[in-house]
């Protein structure tokens, strides 16, 4: 649809082998090459939600909070029931969504700028990078190769100056605003403004296959939406939070309804996911926005509720809708994106692409999945790896004490099997060694000003990861209030 420019040379790119043989084809069969190639090439529609825990959709059974077109995306394609992100909070999980690398091998494993460390920590935080390294080929990278128009708007959250989505394959960047005045006709977390940037660039690349990354800040705190819609989820754990989702859900609806509109759905690869789990805590001057029931813990936290997120993917006609169980993680999505649009994977990436999967039904990718995240985190998480394999879950914490957790029987990790399960434990922590070596992971070293007590004080004796949520988020401010004041008292809290 629409007009195309045979001369811009992206089909000389894609196929680069041949180039010596299409010089010899006329100008008008070129054209028409290009076209029916450019045609068969789907476009890809990524949408990040920062902070969005798994538990927080209606298609994943909440009931408080309104989400019909997220639902009815859910209904149309696969839901994904055992997706993880890369890390428990946002910069590395996104590097490793768009480089394919998990974030150890990347050396960069917390969020940027870094939290400061501090007497609380037995252990202190190794130095990582500040950016997603240049030398790194990202997804936009590889598909602007292959003739795409690319764009990444909202959240980056991966580099400043010189590391900027510009830098890293995007055509179109635009950060938008993180938070804004909620009205008729914006929400408070810049949604509206970055939906309608997504359909500019939409329009603008017909004739053209095209990659949007829309990575939206929403529900990342602080929290803001028009007071009807607070007063309408008045009955919601959180009526702020859930106000906040029904914004992003009807923005979403709308990017939606403007593919379908364009005669563009069919011929579109949607995805859907979130950077990390829920924030389950109450942080700066927030309530706790959500829960992660029945999972524990949230954001900053290598349990369940930390990392396990919503993933949603549409291709009609191409992928049937359904329910998948794979244990997949947000690193796969580049080679499998790749691979769905025809495209070459690379060698050396960590994600493993689970196309065949999705368009023909074959064996689901069955192998471990690693995390490593050495260091404290605002939300009162340790340092800690974790090791699954098939229902079995090591998590490790790097300043003591381990964990083993059968999630066919505990999906909530509330029963340590480690001393009943010795020998599966000790192959596991064997394996999750190896695992580090082979990563080159950063280490972590003693805190020679470690306070003890105070360690105990803000990580063991309360400890927020077995957090059980009340009926509203606002019950639970008072009972945290001291923990979470000395917390934020040791070190300056996330942007």
């Amino acid at each position: 649809p629409g007009s195309y420019n045979p001369q811009g040379g992206s089909l000389l790119v894609r196929l680069s082998p041949f180039s010596s043989l299409i010089r010899t084809i006329p100008g008008g069969i070129l054209a028409m090459l290009t076209l029916m190639l450019l045609w068969a090439a789907p476009n890809i529609v990524l949408i990040q939600a920062d902070d969005l825990g798994i538990h927080d959709l209606g298609c994943y059974g909440r009931k408080d909070h309104r989400t019909p077109h997220l639902d009815s995306l859910a209904s149309q394609g696969l839901r994904f029931t055992s997706a993880y992100s890369a890390q428990s909070v946002c910069s590395p999980s996104r590097a490793a969504l768009l480089s394919g690398k998990h974030p150890a091998r990347l050396h960069l494993t917390t969020f940027l700028p870094v939290r400061a460390d501090a007497p609380s920590q037995k252990m202190l935080h190794p130095k990582i990078r500040q950016q997603l390294p240049l030398e790194e080929v990202t997804l936009a990278e590889h598909l602007k190769k292959a003739g795409y128009a690319t764009a990444c708007l909202g959240k980056w959250h991966l580099g400043g100056k010189g590391f900027t989505p510009d830098k890293q394959g995007f055509d179109v960047a635009f950060a938008g605003k993180a938070n804004t005045t909620p009205s008729d006709s914006e929400g408070g977390k810049g949604e509206s403004m970055l939906t309608r940037r997504a359909i500019e660039f939409i329009d603008a690349s017909a004739g053209k296959p095209f990659f949007l990354y829309l990575a939206h800040h929403n529900p990342h705190i602080p929290l803001a939406a028009r007071a009807d819609l607070i007063k309408k989820n008045a009955d919601a754990f959180n009526p702020t939070y859930a106000a906040v989702i029904e914004t992003l859900d009807e923005n979403i609806g709308r990017l939606l309804a403007h593919l379908e509109k364009k005669k563009l759905a069919e011929d579109t690869i949607v995805v859907f996911l979130s950077d990390n789990g829920g924030l389950h805590v109450p942080e700066l001057r927030e309530d706790a926005p959500t829960h992660n029931t029945p999972y524990r813990a949230g954001k900053g936290f290598l349990y369940e509720g930390g990392i396990r997120v919503p993933l949603l993917l549409r291709w009609p006609g191409k992928i049937k809708p359904g329910v998948n169980d794979a244990a997949v993680v947000a690193t796969d999505l580049m080679p499998t994106l790749l691979a769905l649009c025809g495209q070459k994977v690379p060698a050396g990436l960590d994600g493993v692409d689970w196309s065949a999967t999705l368009k023909d039904g074959g064996p689901k990718p069955g192998r471990e999945l690693f995390w490593y995240c050495p260091h404290y985190t605002n939300q009162g998480g340790r340092p800690a790896l974790a090791l699954r394999q098939g229902d079995w879950k090591l998590v490790q914490h790097l300043d003591g004490g381990v964990e083993l957790f059968n999630l066919a029987g505990d999906p909530g990790e509330q029963t340590n099997l480690a001393r009943k399960e010795a020998d599966r434990l000790g192959k596991m922590m064997t394996r999750a060694f190896r695992l580090r070596v082979e990563l080159k992971a950063q280490p972590m070293d003693e805190n020679p000003k470690w306070d003890e007590k105070l360690w105990r004080e803000l990580y063991v004796d309360t400890d927020v990861s077995r957090l059980k949520p009340a009926r509203s988020a606002a019950e639970m401010t008072p009972k945290l209030a001291a923990w979470r004041k000395r917390m934020d008292g040791v070190t300056r809290p996330a942007p």
